[in-house]
């Protein structure tokens, strides 16, 4: 089977499964599938294997910490910069973290790292998060929420893509008698 099919059907197949526990079975959890699909995205423009697996996670845990930690110091700088000056401060800083972090091997994703930063930022602006960014819940911490939706997504990227490779692979002919 040629490879793009094989990766239509695993994706697909497994994209399917993903969507259906997020929102059934571990509904409740509060996951986010979107984010999980952020992670399995990036997994394969890193070029996949182990090696995508080794950057990447460690990248989106990064980006999502520096993005909990702008959240955490916002409230602090808000009240005297304003909003827009503290977040601009905030961010700025932030984006040199994640940049310098990519002297370490297992953040040298860059991108990866801008990913988990704006999962968590995006969760925690959208789903109205910013006064639970301290909270030990799973449903309310935009940080554990994403890092561990993210950390799905990525580990689902490599079962697609081990299944696209056996789907791949040549099976054996054997000889019909005459």
């Amino acid at each position: 089977m040629p490879l793009l099919t094989a990766l239509a059907i695993s994706i697909g197949v497994l994209g399917g499964i993903a969507t259906w526990l997020f929102v059934g079975p571990v509904g409740a959890l509060g996951l986010q599938i979107w984010a999980a699909f952020v992670a399995w995205a990036a997994f394969f423009h890193s070029g996949g294997g182990q090696a995508a697996l080794k950057t990447n996670i460690p990248a989106h845990v990064y980006g999502a910490i520096i993005a909990w930690i702008v959240f955490v110091l916002l409230g602090a700088l808000a009240g005297p910069l304003g909003i827009p000056v503290a977040a601009g401060i905030l961010v700025g800083l932030g984006v040199i973290a994640m940049v310098l972090g990519a002297n370490a091997p297992a953040l040298s994703s860059i991108p990866s790292s801008v990913y988990g930063f704006a999962c968590v930022a995006g969760y925690t602006l959208l789903a109205g998060k910013t006064g639970t960014v301290l909270s030990a819940s799973l449903v309310d911490n935009p940080l554990i929420n994403i890092v561990i939706s993210m950390v799905i997504g990525a580990v689902f990227g490599f079962i697609s893509e081990k299944a696209a490779g056996a789907l791949t692979k040549a099976r054996p002919t054997t000889a019909h008698p005459a």
